[in-house]
């Protein structure tokens, strides 16, 4: 009998300390929470987002050689410093919606991005709303590693 005492207490514990955990993760973000440095899947590109104006934007900060190159190849323009993220501004605790500026294509669709959490982030560009769309996950780049 005292083991099954001692289980469920230990059982509780657990669960009221994941309890905590998933009630710290659900608090809400601030719109500064999605500020700082990001890089796509790919590792090829990193941007950074910061306010700008009334909004959030998204400018690229580095690119590696090969997204350089294809972006020179169809717009004759440097990716570093050009602005891929526009006008976002947040819709909900971890949602922002704007506009997403697609080098390659030269074209700027509506984007939305969902914060997952601190270290990533889901961006959607879509070519009419909620319609031919793609997305991706973003992961923060860690402030050490891009000292380096």
């Amino acid at each position: 009998m005292k083991r099954a005492v001692l289980a469920f207490a230990v059982l509780g514990s657990a669960l009221a300390i994941g309890a905590s955990a998933i009630a710290a993760d659900a608090t809400p973000s601030r719109a500064g929470d999605i500020y700082g440095v990001w890089r796509n899947p790919k590792g090829s590109v990193h941007i950074e987002i910061k306010p700008c104006g009334d909004g959030t934007c998204g400018n690229v900060v580095w690119a590696n050689a090969e997204a350089q190159a294809d972006v020179r190849k169809g717009s004759n323009r440097e990716l570093v410093g050009m602005q891929l993220l526009r006008d976002f501004s947040p819709t909900g605790p971890v949602d922002w919606k704007g506009r997403v500026f697609v080098p390659d294509l030269n074209m700027t669709f509506s984007g939305q991005v969902r914060l997952l959490d601190k270290a990533s982030l889901r961006a959607k560009g879509c070519l009419l709303p909620n319609f031919l769309c793609k997305s991706q996950v973003w992961t923060r780049v860690d402030p050490a590693a891009r000292a380096s």
